[in-house]
């Protein structure tokens, strides 16, 4: 079982859960075609992204194969910046000059320790993705939660 986002050109992101069994084996930038994923994404071509394993190990271009490696890194993916420490200057991130930090990531090919994959859109289909997943267009609730009248 994956968990899919999928990408459009406008920024829109969808989610889906499927069993997609013809991904596997499959390496970062590879093109995908809908209908392996489910049979409503029918004339839909995709590219994968990016993917991350169960412990939230990002799929790395760097590494080959399926497994875990660890890679010495520089900011960019798998490596974010810092909040600076507390002191006369109060920047909320920065970058520090020459640091480099010795992370874990996964191989770029799919198999089945990989949780979670990202696709783009590169054709659509004949449907639009707001027409396949009509729940996922509803406007955000409000989080407060309304005062109920009290007797």
């Amino acid at each position: 079982m994956f968990k899919f986002n999928i990408s459009e050109k406008t920024g829109k992101t969808f989610k889906l859960e499927a069993e997609a069994e013809e991904l596997i084996g499959k390496s970062l930038h590879d093109k995908v075609n809908g209908i392996e994923i489910s049979p409503e994404l029918g004339g839909y071509e995709f590219e994968i992204a990016g993917a991350s394993d169960i412990a939230g190990f990002p799929a790395m271009e760097d590494i080959d194969g399926i497994g875990l490696k660890k890679l010495l890194l520089n900011f960019g993916k798998g490596m974010k910046k810092r909040p600076r420490r507390e002191g006369k200057r109060k920047r909320t991130d920065y970058k520090p000059e020459g640091l480099r930090l010795r992370k874990t990531g996964r191989g770029r090919t799919i198999s089945a320790s990989i949780i979670q994959i990202n696709l783009k859109t590169l054709k659509e289909g004949h449907k639009k993705l707001h027409e396949i997943f009509p729940e996922q267009n509803k406007p955000k609730e409000s989080a407060v939660p309304a005062k109920e009248a009290v007797a």
